[in-house]
């Protein structure tokens, strides 16, 4: 028979859970859209990739995320601003990087942006031993050291720039949409096309109308923008932000996964044992994340 104790503790697990396998579905969707996004830089650059993936994806969200439906208030407009303007920033930055830095190492140095949210915002000291783990991960994987000399200073500033833009995206999309629910990525995916278009424009001019193109840049956009925001929006108002910065750890791991298996992106043993340690890092933040969920103020 069931107790009261055991009910409650089910009733804590089924919401994290579910919320932890949305957000692991949205991880791998967007880094095989990032695999997907570098066979159209010989054809439009990183820029013009950038402008049709954040252009099909606003206008897929439009027609399912209904933005007209948002009631705008002097106290909500601006962390919804916020949002889009770190979405579309963040995008143009990482695919810049993607131009000379490996898929997995642009993903390793971005991820110092939710890292660090993770920091900001723990509170319990067992938190910092995933935080911990995850970094040194991250430092496994990036190119430091010897490995450090061949890598592009420009890429890898792209790509530390995303991760900055990645961190108010949480920040912001997590009190974005509390306040505009299902929405918010609608219009935070137009938001973010007018800051990307204009760039896209100016670099690959009227190829971007190239009727050849649209198929990889429709499938780009919904693998790599779509689908995976709108499934990080449900995590997102359902995990509290240091849970979501720290399971997003994974990310690294899944974007050399996809280099190897897209780009032919080969791993070595360095590499292996960073991808191990995030995942560990993820495995230990997925075991201890349903006893942070019990606060009423951070529930949906």
């Amino acid at each position: 028979m069931n107790t009261p104790g055991k009910l409650r503790l089910s009733s804590l697990r089924s919401p994290i859970a579910g919320s932890l396998a949305v957000l692991l579905v949205a991880m791998v969707s967007i880094q095989i859209g990032a695999s997907l996004a570098k066979g159209l830089f010989p054809f439009v650059g990183a820029q013009g990739a950038t402008a049709l993936r954040l252009a099909f994806s606003a206008l897929v969200m439009t027609v399912v995320g209904k933005p007209w439906r948002v009631r705008l208030s002097r106290s909500n407009t601006v962390p919804l601003l916020l949002y889009g303007l770190s979405l579309g920033v963040m995008n143009l930055c990482f695919y810049m990087a993607l131009r000379t830095v490996p898929l997995g190492v642009a993903v390793a140095l971005e991820f110092l942006g939710p890292l660090g949210v993770a920091v900001a915002t723990s509170r319990k000291a067992r938190d910092f031993v995933w935080v911990g783990l995850a970094a040194a991960g991250v430092v496994v994987l990036s190119p430091v050291s010897p490995l450090s000399a061949s890598l592009d200073v420009a890429g890898a500033g792209f790509a530390l720039a995303a991760g900055g833009c990645w961190a108010l995206y949480i920040l912001f999309g997590a009190k974005a949409g509390d306040q505009h629910g299902g929405q918010t990525v609608a219009v935070g995916s137009l938001i973010a096309a007018a800051v990307a278009v204009p760039f896209g424009v100016a670099h690959a001019g009227v190829r971007l109308l190239d009727p050849s193109l649209l198929p990889l840049g429709i499938g780009v956009a919904v693998m790599s923008s779509a689908l995976p925001y709108s499934l990080e929006m449900i995590a997102l108002r359902r995990l509290p932000a240091r849970t979501f910065g720290i399971c997003m750890s994974a990310e690294p791991a899944l974007a050399a996964l996809s280099g190897f298996v897209f780009l032919g992106e080969h791993l070595g043993p360095a590499q292996l044992l960073g991808i191990s340690a995030i995942i560990a890092a993820s495995f230990g933040a997925v075991l201890t994340a349903s006893a942070v969920i019990n606060h009423p103020d951070q529930t949906p």
